[in-house]
């Protein structure tokens, strides 16, 4: 389908002109006479390409401006061009500054004009399939994994689906929360409607009420939130601990009155979206010192799912190696790689989790595009070594007693094996040639805690 330009001028032999040079380029065209018109235009469908005149009538000389400004908040990525016969250097500089791809003065050369065009629809259409490949991508990977956690994660996750009910998705970084709402989203009754992040932890206090609530400005222009532009599907607040207390009970109010108003706004708008909370903190310890508020904590918390740490659930990792080198050397088109030591990344404490993982293997990829173990196991370890937790380091005990030094050994030797059988107490006792009874009271001795 051919790419929608949108012809804004408030000169019908302007508009003519475009319109009959933007169509024999093979785009399709609409077009707008007026501010009103314009804007009618953009809020019943965004066009791919823009182009705007400043001037649209004879009492105000920044309308097209403020269109501008209105397509940018509905989608950043929609390239607008500006058109003025009363340019100046500050008209450009503004407008450029407001996010305009191009600006161009009248009367304008054609083939300056037509380049303009065919790079805006260029960039738009490259942005476009970037983020097509990016949410396939995604969306594309699966929860892999046959731990006890992971087999609770997936039945809570189809239970879920069917519901609309909030989610709090706790875990550390790392561990997949993003990839868990999605999965929610994308097998839910909303799946066909939009999937909206709203980061807390990237946001300036200042300026958190405006991303989710939106603003209406003096001129009538409006900034839409992330509430508006989830309506209908789903909401994931992201790192949700971040939220400033203010605006925590805002959210609590709009959770029960279901209705909200712009910051400035004089009207309601009712919320019809679902909430997923997602955080890597101890909400626990949060709400006792101050930092959240019990109230909305129970609000939002209808659901728990809980994310394990990838080194408590090691009998994961080779299959998410396997599953990452599949999936990975599809998408890079070469040969799937094998990996045959274990060792190394069983023991390894995983501080990024399942992402830190997937990075590695990448990494494995790109860099070893063979099958070549030795340099495969080199880049293992030059990833993983500087970050290891658990690595034994003999310079580290010279300043221990021998029975200290032995002691620490065996700690970090029998948690490494132990995690490396996933906690079973017998297939470990047997790899390390203890009686079951005597492991038992070894891992007691030293105090390592036992898992499943």
């Amino acid at each position: 389908m051919a790419n929608e330009i949108l012809i804004v001028d408030d000169n019908p032999d302007i508009r003519n002109i475009l319109n009959e040079l933007i169509s024999d380029l093979g785009y399709q065209t609409r077009l707008a006479a007026n501010y009103q018109q314009a804007l009618a235009e953009i809020d019943k469908k965004l066009p791919d390409v823009a182009l705007i005149d400043v001037k649209l009538s004879n009492t105000e000389n920044n309308e097209g401006l403020k269109l501008l400004h209105h397509i940018k908040n509905k989608n950043k990525d929609i390239p607008v061009i500006i058109i003025s016969g009363h340019a100046n250097i500050e008209m450009a500089v503004d407008s450029l500054r407001l996010g305009a791809f191009e600006f161009i003065q009248k009367p304008f050369d054609k083939n300056r004009l037509t380049n303009f065009i065919n790079r805006a629809v260029e960039n738009h259409n490259l942005k476009k399939e970037n983020k097509t490949l990016n949410d396939k991508l995604f969306n594309s990977f699966d929860i892999i994994g046959e731990s006890k956690n992971i087999t609770n994660l997936k039945d809570q996750i189809n239970h879920l689906s069917s519901s609309d009910s909030r989610i709090f998705i706790t875990g550390p970084i790392g561990s997949g929360k993003e990839l868990v709402a999605r999965k929610i989203h994308l097998i839910s009754n909303r799946k066909n409607k939009p999937f909206v992040i709203i980061n807390g932890a990237l946001l300036n206090s200042e300026k958190y009420e405006k991303e989710l609530f939106g603003e209406e400005s003096v001129d009538g222009s409006i900034i839409y939130g992330a509430l508006e532009k989830a309506s209908g599907g789903v909401l994931l607040i992201d790192e949700v601990t971040e939220i400033p207390l203010e605006t925590q009970s805002k959210i609590l109010r709009v959770l029960t009155d279901q209705k909200f108003k712009r910051i400035n706004g004089k009207h309601d708008i009712n919320v019809n979206v679902r909430i997923i909370c997602s955080t890597n903190k101890d909400l626990t310890h949060e709400i006792q010192i101050g930092n959240f508020r019990e109230d909305l904590y129970h609000r939002l918390n209808v659901f728990n799912i809980k994310l394990e740490p990838l080194n408590k659930r090691v009998k994961d990792i080779p299959l998410l190696v396997d599953y990452f080198m599949k999936k990975l050397s599809e998408i890079y088109n070469i040969k799937k790689i094998q990996i045959k030591d274990f060792n190394f990344l069983l023991n390894y404490d995983w501080p990024g989790n399942v992402r830190e993982l997937r990075n590695l293997v990448e990494r494995i990829i790109i860099l070893s595009p063979g099958q070549n173990q030795d340099k495969i196991n080199e880049i293992i370890k030059e990833s993983l070594s500087k970050n290891s937790t658990h690595e034994f380091n003999i310079s580290e005990n010279l300043s221990f007693t021998l029975r200290e030094a032995r002691e620490n050994f065996e700690r970090e030797y029998l948690s490494s094996q132990l995690k490396k059988f996933s906690g079973n107490i017998s297939k470990t006792a047997k790899f390390v040639g203890m009686e079951r009874s005597a492991l038992h009271r070894k891992l007691k001795l030293l105090g390592i805690k036992e898992f499943n």
